[in-house]
């Protein structure tokens, strides 16, 4: 017997490397790498430190950790707190409260390890979960259906794209100048390969949305669809109406990427009949964390379902006639034939869905129009409070959570400085808008108390000042 049979997981011999690459035709295990330039090659060698004991790689973890500074609030106590920053930075991730609820419900071991819920006569509480889930985006988004959720907002609109190039099969798609950057990108990265054509939609320099007779002018019977990010990157309400008719004028799907909190008080995207809807859903239950992890809310009319990316979850009755949860529609390549596949896609952040499920739930209808309410209220606030001080609004559209200002110097000083003051300032826009050299990006969430808006005003007053 082999004895190599006695040790399956040990590492590779040398005789056994030396077999393989022969098998391959390489002389070396370098050859294999021959493809990466030999400059980046010697880059990649790493000159790492001599090696740590345990505890003190703990202790050095520890150190690197504590220069992190949280996200917080303002003291209004006399005893000193620990050192935070005060966020009015948002551009897709945003600082919203997240009822504790939320943490200990997705705590749960039923939740927090479940994988795929293939078996559904042992995953039930998963399947019930993100059936939920379907249904409160359903209500919150006035859609025909929703997905049990994608990686994130951009890939959402990414495989939005895809999806409305495989139901009419046109290539030119309108992807208009206020989208968010990395939206922009993602977008093209996916779809690269596929031979479309992007025309890029201007933003008119004074309102701040996409040029309405533009996409007029564009139109045409080779549009695949057009798309609009609404409120914008900018923050500014788009008009959404106009856009969504001239799309259906000539065939083409409308797609929709929205803010879930803004539709507390905005008109949903199923009532001006968007063909597809994604989202971000970070701000339903999710901390900013650095990013991630993040959730992709997808919607669409029930007639495209069966071109929907990702999965979904269906309630049917099992033998007894009683209530059940299945996987209905499982479109990705490794379930059906690969050429009937609509996407690749290979996780459904089912965690994160179950998160904002459970903070819709647990939030309510008033609850989230109460949400939007103070979002829009505090956030005009302080663009008051600004314009006294001779900060005037960027653009003249209306705005919901996010507005953009023009500043009389270079924001990145700005941002320096309102750190030391405990604050986290805003994007500077120049980073994207070349044109937009002195723009700052200035987002206000419900957690935002007076106080605090009232010391970030005054401290970026002393800056300008100063």
């Amino acid at each position: 017997m082999n004895k190599k049979r006695h040790f399956p997981y040990l590492p590779n011999t040398d005789e056994d490397r030396a077999e393989m690459l022969q098998a391959i035709g390489a002389k070396s295990i370098d050859d294999l790498f021959a493809d990466i330039p030999t400059e980046l090659r010697e880059k990649a060698i790493l000159n790492l430190p001599p090696a740590l004991s345990e505890p003190e790689l703990l202790r050095h973890l520890r150190s690197l950790a504590a220069q992190n500074l949280p996200l917080g609030e303002l003291s209004e106590e006399t005893a000193p707190r620990p050192p935070s920053l005060v966020s009015f930075l948002g551009a897709g991730i945003y600082d919203h409260y997240i009822p504790p609820a939320v943490q200990h419900i997705v705590s749960r071991n039923e939740f927090y390890t479940a994988y795929t819920p293939y078996q559904a006569e042992a995953s039930q509480g998963t399947l019930q979960a993100t059936f939920e889930y379907q249904s409160l985006i359903c209500d919150l988004t006035g859609m025909e259906v929703s997905n049990a959720s994608l990686y994130d907002g951009a890939s959402a609109l990414a495989e939005a794209v895809l999806m409305a190039h495989s139901i009419n099969g046109r290539k030119k798609v309108l992807l208009p100048k206020t989208l968010h950057p990395h939206w922009a990108q993602v977008v093209k990265t996916y779809a690269a390969g596929m031979k479309l054509h992007f025309v890029e939609v201007p933003y008119s320099p004074d309102a701040g949305v996409s040029d309405v007779e533009f996409v007029r002018d564009q139109c045409d019977d080779q549009t695949c669809c057009v798309v609009v990010q609404h409120p914008n990157f900018f923050g500014c309400l788009e008009l959404v109406s106009q856009l969504e008719a001239m799309a259906h004028r000539v065939g083409a799907l409308f797609i929709v990427a929205f803010d879930p909190i803004s539709l507390g008080v905005l008109k949903p995207p199923g009532e001006y009949n968007a063909d597809i809807a994604v989202a971000e859903g970070q701000c339903l239950g999710l901390p900013p964390s650095f990013g991630g992890p993040l959730l992709g809310i997808f919607t669409c009319k029930k007639e495209f379902i069966r071109k929907m990316p990702g999965r979904l979850i269906g309630e049917t009755v099992d033998a007894k006639g009683q209530r059940g949860f299945v996987m209905t529609l499982q479109v990705r390549e490794q379930h059906i034939r690969r050429e009937r596949a609509t996407s690749n896609i290979c996780t459904n952040q089912a965690l994160c869905a179950i998160a904002a499920a459970a903070y819709l739930a647990l939030m309510g209808k008033q609850g989230i129009r109460q949400v939007a309410e103070l979002c829009a209220q505090k956030a005009h606030y302080l663009a008051e409070q600004l314009q006294s001080i001779g900060i005037s609004p960027l653009f003249s559209a209306p705005f919901f959570k996010e507005f953009a200002v023009k500043l009389p110097t270079d924001p990145r000083q700005l941002n320096k400085a309102l750190i030391s003051k405990g604050f986290l300032g805003g994007l500077p826009l120049r980073r994207y808008y070349p044109e937009l050299e002195n723009g700052w990006l200035l987002a206000v969430t419900e957690k935002r108390t007076k106080t605090e808006i009232d010391a970030f005003v005054q401290a970026v007053k002393a800056f300008k000042s100063g």
